[in-house]
C-alpha cells in the first residue's frame, strides 16, 4: 500500500567521501597505513573512539541479518594473513571533528563524513571543508619528506572503486518494496547530470576506449542489497537509521559518483532528497525496467549520448524523460516549499533541457561535461587520438584535490566552473557544525566535554567519570526545532554534572 502523507518535511542529509591516495614510493599495500598515517594527522580537538556497538551493517531493511558481508577479492589480495589485527580504533582511526563530522580510515581511504545538514549549500560548503581537512593533513605527511596525492574520484583505474555515499533520512513507514521501486529508475538516470566522467571501462577488456559519465557504475552488480564492497548494489538494503529506529530509516546511496563541481553536488543532493521526499509521500513515479544493473552502464557508456532504457514489455524511454516525469512530480508538491526546493527544481528541468539541446552547454556546471571538454581540448591542441593511459592521467589530475595541482580550483578562478559556496563559509564549516541539526550538539559537547566522552556516534555520546556513564541520547534531536533546548543546556553547563541535569 503507498504512504498517504502528502505534507513535505524539511530534509537531512550528509555526505560521505573517500578518498583515493597516492604516496610517491609506496605500493597499493601500504596504503592502509598510510591512510591510517594520514588521519592521524588531524591535529585539532577531537573525539574518539567511534562506537561501534550501536552499529550492524549486516542488519538489512528486509527483515533480515545477513551472515557475512561480500569482501573486495582485490583488497583482500593486500592482506597479510600473518600479521595481528589492529585494534577497531587504531585500524580506523577515527576522529569525530567540533564541526560534527567524522573523520577515519576506511579500507585504506581517508574518508570524511560531513555532518547532517538541512540545506543543500550548508552541505556544500561542509562537503569542501572536507577537502580543505584531508589536504591539510596530507601537508602535514608532506613535511615528513612523504608526496603525497589526494584524489576526490572513485577508482584506481586497476578494478578498485572506493565510495562517495550519501545518506538521507525517510519515514520508517515506507516500505522497502517502494523505496526499490521508486528510486531505482532515479538513481540509473540521474548520473546524466551527476556523473564525475570517466576514461575507460573496468574491468578493461578489448573494448575500444570509451569516455563515460559515470566512475562507479562500472562496479554494480545487484540492484539490491546489504553490501557495499563487493557485489555492489545499486540500491543498499542496510538498516541502520542512526535514529530512532521505531520512526526511521536511512537511505543509504552508494551508486553515486564523487563530485568535484559543487553544482552538480547541490543538483545531485537536492533532487535526489525530493525524490525521497515523494517516496515518503507516495507521490514518486515508477517504470519497470527491464534490467536495472545493465541499464545503469549502457547509460554511463553511451557514446551517442541519447541514454535509452529498456522498459518490460519491450518499451524503450530516455533517461531525460524519466527525470523529467520525477521532476514534474517534485514540482506539483515542492514548487514553494523553500528556497532550497525552488533552486533544484529550477535547476533539475534546466539541466535537463540543456542535456536534450547540447551537453557541451553545461561544461562549467557538471563534472562529465567539465572532463570531457578537458580532454577534447588537450588532444586537439596536441593532435593526438584517444589512448586510454595518457588520458586518465587528465582524469586524475581533474580530481586532484591540491590547488596547485588539480584543474578544479584554476577552472573555478577563470569563470569556468560554477561554484556555490564562498571560501568564508568553508573556513567556518571547518570548524563549526550547522547550527539548525543535531551536530551542533555533537559539536558543542566535543569541544566543552571532549575529556570526558567515553566513546561517541551519530545518535549519542557515551560519557564516564570515575563514577558512572551517562549516554547524552541525539537520536530524535533531527529537527532545527528539537535542539534548542539541549543546545541551550550544552551552553549553560559549566560541569559534566551541570550537562547530565540540563539535558535529561
Amino acid at each position: 500500500m503507498e504512504s498517504q502523507r502528502r505534507e513535505p518535511r524539511p530534509p537531512l542529509f550528509g555526505i560521505e567521501t573517500e578518498y583515493g591516495i597516492s604516496v610517491s614510493g609506496h605500493d597499493a599495500e601500504d596504503l592502509m597505513a598510510e591512510s591510517r598515517a594520514l588521519v592521524s594527522a588531524y591535529p585539532k580537538p577531537f573525539a574518539s573512539p567511534w562506537n561501534y556497538r550501536v552499529e550492524d551493517p549486516r542488519k538489512d531493511m528486509r527483515g533480515f541479518r545477513v551472515d557475512h558481508l561480500n569482501r573486495d577479492p582485490i583488497d583482500a589480495q593486500f592482506d597479510d594473513p600473518k600479521s595481528k589485527p589492529l585494534p577497531a580504533e587504531v585500524e580506523r582511526a577515527d576522529r569525530v571533528l567540533v564541526n560534527g563530522a567524522r573523520f577515519y580510515n576506511d579500507h585504506a581511504h581517508p574518508e570524511y563524513c560531513t555532518p547532517e545538514c538541512t540545506g543543500i549549500i550548508d552541505l556544500v560548503a561542509h562537503d569542501r571543508a572536507g577537502e580543505e581537512i584531508v589536504l591539510d593533513c596530507a601537508k602535514r605527511r608532506a613535511e615528513a619528506g612523504l608526496a603525497v596525492s589526494i584524489y576526490k574520484n572513485n577508482t584506481d583505474f586497476h578494478g578498485s572503486s572506493y565510495g562517495c555515499h550519501e545518506n538521507y533520512l525517510l519515514s520508517r513507514e515506507s516500505q522497502y518494496g517502494l523505496v526499490v521501486a521508486h528510486l531505482t529508475p532515479f538513481l540509473i538516470t540521474r548520473q546524466v547530470y551527476a556523473g564525475a566522467g570517466k576514461v575507460g571501462v573496468e574491468p578493461s577488456g578489448n573494448e575500444k576506449t570509451i569516455y563515460q559519465l559515470s566512475q562507479r557504475s562500472d562496479f554494480f552488480t545487484e540492484e539490491a542489497s546489504v553490501d557495499t564492497l563487493h557485489r555492489r548494489p545499486i540500491i543498499n538494503t542496510r538498516d541502520e537509521p542512526h535514529a530512532d529506529p521505531r520512526k526511521w530509516r536511512r537511505v543509504h546511496v552508494i551508486c553515486g559518483d564523487a563530485n568535484c563541481s559543487e553544482y552538480a553536488t547541490a543538483l545531485k543532493v537536492g533532487t535526489t532528497s525530493l525524490v525521497i521526499g515523494l517516496i515518503e509521500m507516495g507521490a514518486a513515479p515508477k517504470f519497470a525496467l527491464d534490467g536495472a544493473v545493465r541499464a545503469i552502464k549502457e547509460i554511463s557508456r553511451d557514446q551517442t549520448w541519447k541514454w535509452i532504457l529498456k522498459l518490460q514489455g519491450g518499451k524503450t524511454i530516455s533517461a531525460i524523460d524519466v527525470q523529467r516525469e520525477y521532476l514534474n512530480a517534485a514540482c506539483e508538491i515542492y514548487a514553494g516549499f523553500s528556497a532550497d526546493a525552488d533552486w533544484t527544481l529550477r535547476e533539475w528541468g534546466a539541466t535537463l533541457t540543456a542535456l536534450e539541446r547540447n551537453p557541451r552547454d553545461l561544461a562549467n556546471k557538471l563534472d562529465w561535461v567539465a572532463k570531457r571538454v578537458l580532454i577534447d581540448e588537450y588532444l586537439d591542441s596536441e593532435g593526438m587520438q584517444w589512448d586510454e593511459a595518457h588520458l586518465q592521467s587528465i582524469d586524475l589530475a581533474y580530481t586532484n584535490i591540491d590547488h596547485e595541482e588539480g584543474f578544479r580550483d584554476a577552472l573555478e578562478s577563470a569563470g569556468q566552473l560554477v561554484r556555490l559556496s564562498n571560501p568564508e563559509d568553508v573556513e567556518r564549516a571547518k570548524g563549526i557544525a550547522p547550527t539548525n541539526t543535531r551536530a551542533i550538539l555533537r559539536g558543542e559537547l566535543i569541544r566543552k566535554f571532549r575529556e570526558s566522552i567515553g566513546t561517541i556516534s551519530w545518535s549519542g555520546v557515551v560519557f564516564r567519570t570515575e563514577e558512572a556513564s551517562w549516554l547524552a541520547d541525539l537520536s530524535d534531536y533531527l529537527s532545527p526545532e528539537s535542539i534548542k533546548d539541549p543546545l541551550a543546556a550544552i551552553e549553560r553547563a559549566e560541569s559534566l554534572d551541570d550537562l547530565m541535569h540540563g539535558m535529561r
